[in-house]
């Protein structure tokens, strides 16, 4: 989920769930002829069991959208008007933010007199990058397969048991790359597998605030049985009480929690553009059905800002300085049509910089008044 149909009468109807709290996620199978909801099971389990210390104990709301045409279904605020008001006394300090994302680029920096790497030269060259475009921050999550702390067994989607996210690696002082960046008036957010995380999730968190980083982008959750729910609600709470922001990738999709927690930024919870880097499966066709499905759930984490765009014919896979099958006018939309608080330039800085188009990534907002969408044909247009 979410679920959508549309009808030869133009009515369209979506289906979803919101408030996901101290429970697991639902999915719709095809069953007999018909859908049926089934809930996640725990990690290792086939057989459902919610688990409670406490009654009354709530379930998620089961969300039925009903519009008399598609667009309609992207104006609903019905998700978030479903879960409780907001929990965080003072929220001055969430603000959207515009950044890069070196990972999706491949960490490329020009021939210069610094070796690229977890170091400070390299995390310099794209502060400086962010700071000479007004970009709000500059994202941290190591070099290659380096995380930026310490790891004795990382691989991407596993953590090492001994794995500290509270160590930098000895090569990346990190309390010096913070300062730096926030004398150029750039944030820094990081990236974090949830696992060392979570085992030090109150140390972690202190840390972080002491040295003055704005967020974490935290990855690799991969499920929503209630175990894991509930984990993504104790970080939410407790990087409030730190003033942090989250990005959950490698995440279900989100249930209107921000309202309660709005520091939770975007979920992932979709296909995206990192996939360009491997496949060939994210395409416009692909992109144009995301505002009438996923998006209906809220925000997401799209890794947008590919600037090199290849027509379908010409797209050839490509790790490092990867490719888009798009056009460059398709990527500024979709920073328009796509929800997302945490605004992703994951290029290069050559690829941006005297291009056209990146005006308007210097100065595109991160969240709206209000929505609303003219004219929408479901995997055809939006507007």
């Amino acid at each position: 989920m979410p679920a959508t149909f549309e009808f030869d009468n133009g009515v369209a109807v979506a289906i979803t769930e919101a408030a996901i709290r101290d429970y697991a996620g639902m999915y719709l199978m095809k069953e007999k002829g018909g859908l049926v909801g089934k809930l996640s099971p725990k990690l290792g389990q086939e057989k459902i069991k919610v688990e409670t210390d406490s009654f009354p104990h709530r379930t998620p709301w089961r969300v039925i959208s009903v519009a008399d045409r598609v667009g309609g279904l992207l104006e609903t605020n019905i998700l978030t008007s479903l879960n409780e008001p907001c929990r965080i006394e003072d929220t001055s300090w969430i603000k959207p933010c515009r950044t890069t994302f070196t990972w999706w680029n491949g960490n490329v920096v020009p021939d210069s007199t610094f070796s690229p790497g977890n170091n400070f030269d390299t995390n310099k060259y794209y502060i400086d990058f962010a700071a000479r475009n007004g970009l709000d921050a500059h994202g941290i999550y190591g070099y290659a397969e380096t995380p930026w702390y310490y790891d004795d067994n990382f691989n991407f989607g596993w953590a090492g048991p001994n794995a500290d996210v509270t160590k930098p690696i000895p090569c990346l002082n990190m309390p010096r790359i913070v300062e730096y960046a926030r004398s150029k008036g750039v944030g820094i957010h990081l990236w974090v597998h949830w696992r060392p995380l979570y085992d030090k999730l109150e140390e972690a968190f202190a840390l972080y605030e002491g040295w003055g980083v704005k967020g974490l982008m935290v990855d690799f959750m991969d499920r929503n049985d209630q175990e894991m729910i509930r984990i993504q609600e104790e970080i939410l709470e407790c990087a409030a009480r730190h003033r942090l922001f989250i990005q959950f990738h490698g995440s279900s999709k989100p249930s209107g929690l921000v309202r309660t927690y709005p520091n939770e930024f975007t979920r992932e919870g979709t296909l995206n553009y990192e996939v360009c880097k491997w496949d060939t499966l994210v395409n416009a066709d692909h992109d144009i059905a995301i505002p009438f499905t996923r998006m209906l759930a809220g925000a997401t984490d799209y890794h947008l800002g590919g600037f090199r765009a290849l027509p379908r014919s010409e797209f050839k896979i490509q790790y490092v300085n990867p490719h888009v099958m798009s056009t460059r006018c398709h990527m500024l939309a979709m920073y328009v049509v796509l929800e997302n608080h945490l605004t992703s330039l994951c290029d290069t800085p050559k690829a941006y910089e005297g291009q056209p188009g990146f005006e308007v990534l210097r100065t595109v907002p991160g969240t709206w008044d209000e929505i609303r969408v003219p004219l929408a044909r479901m995997n055809e247009h939006v507007t």
